[in-house]
């Protein structure tokens, strides 16, 4: 199936200039919030629209589409070649997907399967994984979408351990043995019944999926249905686990319906036609298995399933599906924009699908850098005369996850918007900066058998402290909304949306260099790649061979000492797993962190916020390769 139009080609190098630029309508719901003032100086913020009505459960927008819309594509993926190419589209209809819904929850009643034994996924994106989880919706059985990256990734299959010994599931779905098979055996106990979507295990009982989805459906499905509520647990969604171990955030119909209902409300465009998107964000995490999948469930709207990711390898997947399948609105974070803005220079047939009817760019994950941005806007106006709005605004698991939103096309990254309809704001002063705290429908009761983390999440007033800062964008006109202002907490992500666990690294680098490290600071937020600041000990004059009054920089430029720390960042480079963890750039600090700047405490312990904040023309120039005497793994 193909859904594209064409356009005529432009003229890129001469791109369109007006005083004020024009773009594609798009209404915006959310314009107005009223602001009121607490105790200590504590600000409370909420949109003037009040929320409207919302579904009671998830199910009931699949009872509506199967029933008013039952030929409609819900979801589509590629089919899987044995040569292992991908080829033409296999849909499943709305009306398909309530028949697998409701035969697979049989299968999961027929388990007793609860929310102390629930469905854990092991698997990408897929028709499957999708299936599962409709079924899992209906029969009131909740599931887990566990990071592949655990099962696949990881050699010693700590957080899936971890993952497994929180959910205790009665049942594990895996997309492959071959993928697969050695988590399962190195995790889950005989006890725990297996389905694969391809292959088997050796001297392990497992079913076959098509076994499995075959189970005949019974009255009891539906009545297990209907007894579903608000309240009733739909899922567990892990956060990143960046300092501890991952947690499961609980989530409900509440929350999924109220977020629905909240996007709607916030970004109109959604409800005015069914939505057509081109994803490849994966579900185990927020952003794409509860508000791209959610957006498309909830209005009727059809997801085709992107195989490739904003990766050197992966982008051409994902640029092959949209020079082929026309999106209505599109999501993708910063690189994928960056990749996607770099082929439309080029790639004509590329830009004329992508542009011939989206209504919104959509980005989160980590902040778009404005190069790119401006980019995007030459090209739009360049091809089509007017801009494409670059949706954004803020979010996390705990919030299902929408929470801010913009109010207006002319953004600028960083810019977050105002609270979604039904969510009230909690602005605190922490440690010299405002820290956002949420409360709404739409945020979660906890986290799942932790006790202790709830209760360190939620102040005393009920709201959940997200650990984001914010600024006002303009201070005299809160209307505009707020911008992004960091992270409380010291770890950041990339440009990628990938998490960088500091302490954890930062402790790695220490290890690395010893005796001849006493510190570092990590960089990189918001860009492609990890850098270092590192702070040497006073061991690190031993190396040089210079005399003891040598000057501590023409030190750290000597050939054995970069010799030295060159050795150190390959080895680091060479034990990483990703770009989260793998030291890039680094560079050798002959200024020591100062106490009177707040870089250092009392007892010695850097202060990454502050460094980086003092030094940032240094992390500038680290990653911008004009700093002299920067190291690069080889």
């Amino acid at each position: 199936m193909s859904e594209t139009s064409t356009l005529s080609r432009p003229n890129l190098a001469s791109p369109a200039t007006t005083a004020s630029p024009r773009y594609r309508p798009l209404a915006f719901g959310i314009t107005r919030a009223t602001l009121s003032q607490g105790e200590a100086g504590v600000q409370y913020l909420q949109a003037e629209q009040p929320l409207g009505a919302y579904a009671h459960r998830l199910t009931d927008r699949l009872l509506h589409w199967a029933e008013a819309t039952p030929e409609r594509t819900f979801i589509a993926r590629r089919e899987r070649l044995a040569d292992g190419r991908t080829g033409d589209w296999v849909h499943v209809s709305y009306a398909q997907a309530l028949q697998h819904a409701r035969r697979i929850g049989q299968a999961l009643l027929d388990r007793g399967l609860d929310e102390n034994r629930p469905v854990a996924i092991l698997s990408e994106n897929s028709i499957e994984h999708a299936l599962l989880a409709l079924g899992c919706l209906y029969a009131g059985v909740p599931y887990s979408p566990v990071s592949p990256a655990y099962a696949t990734v990881s050699q010693d299959f700590e957080k899936l351990r971890h993952v497994i010994g929180t959910l205790t599931p009665g049942l594990v779905f895996a997309a492959d043995a071959k993928r697969y098979g050695r988590a399962i055996r190195a995790t889950l106990g005989d006890d725990v019944e297996v389905v694969l979507g391809e292959g088997t295990l050796d001297g392990r009982a497992t079913l076959a999926w098509d076994a499995f989805a075959a189970t005949e459906a019974t009255p009891a499905v539906d009545a297990a249905m209907h007894a579903t509520h608000p309240g009733t647990l739909t899922k567990f969604l892990f956060t990143s686990g960046s300092t501890k171990n991952p947690k499961a955030v609980i989530n409900n119909h509440r929350m999924m319906c109220a977020n629905q209902q909240q996007l709607l409300q916030s970004i109109p465009a959604l409800g005015d036609e069914p939505p057509v998107m081109v994803d490849w964000l994966p579900w185990n995490h927020t952003f794409g298995g509860n508000h791209n999948l959610g957006i498309a469930l909830y209005n009727g709207g059809t997801l085709y399933i992107d195989e490739g990711k904003p990766t050197p390898n992966g982008i051409a997947e994902t640029l092959r599906n949209l020079r082929e399948i026309a999106p209505t609105v599109y999501f993708n974070v910063p690189t994928g924009f960056e990749a996607i803005a770099d082929a439309m220079e080029t790639d004509t047939l590329l830009r004329d699908t992508l542009l011939s009817r989206v209504k919104m760019f959509f980005y989160a994950g980590a902040a778009l850098s404005q190069a790119v941005w401006d980019k995007l806007h030459r090209i739009q106006e360049a091809a089509i005369g007017e801009r494409i709005v670059m949706g954004t605004g803020l979010g996390m698991t705990e919030s299902a996850p929408f929470a801010l939103y913009i109010t207006g096309p002319q953004v600028t990254s960083g810019d977050l918007g105002l609270p979604a309809a039904g969510i009230r704001l909690k602005l605190v002063d922490v440690d010299g900066k405002t820290e956002v705290r949420y409360s709404g429908p739409n945020i979660t009761p906890g986290y799942w058998r932790s006790d202790e983390a709830t209760r360190e999440a939620f102040d005393n007033e009920g709201f959940f402290c997200s650990g984001d800062a914010v600024t006002w964008i303009d201070p005299a006109d809160i209307h505009r909304g707020l911008r992004f202002d960091g992270r409380i907490a010291e770890d950041f992500k990339l440009a990628t949306g990938t998490f960088v666990s500091v302490g954890p690294l930062r402790a790695r680098i220490i290890a690395a260099g010893a005796p001849y490290v006493a510190d570092a600071v990590l960089t990189g937020i918001n860009l492609k790649e990890v850098g270092a600041l590192i702070f040497p000990t006073q061991a690190v004059r031993q190396l040089a061979g210079l005399p003891a009054d040598a000057p501590l920089q023409q030190v750290l430029e000597s050939a054995p000492v970069q010799a030295h720390f060159q050795q150190v960042l390959d080895d680091l480079a060479r034990d990483a797993t990703g770009s989260a963890n793998r030291i890039a750039r680094a560079h050798l600090m002959a200024e020591p962190p100062a106490l009177d700047k707040g870089e250092v405490t009392d007892k010695g312990s850097i202060n990454q916020r502050a460094v980086l904040k003092h030094r940032a023309a240094l992390a500038e120039a680290l990653h911008a390769d004009t700093l002299a005497f920067t190291l690069k793994p080889n």
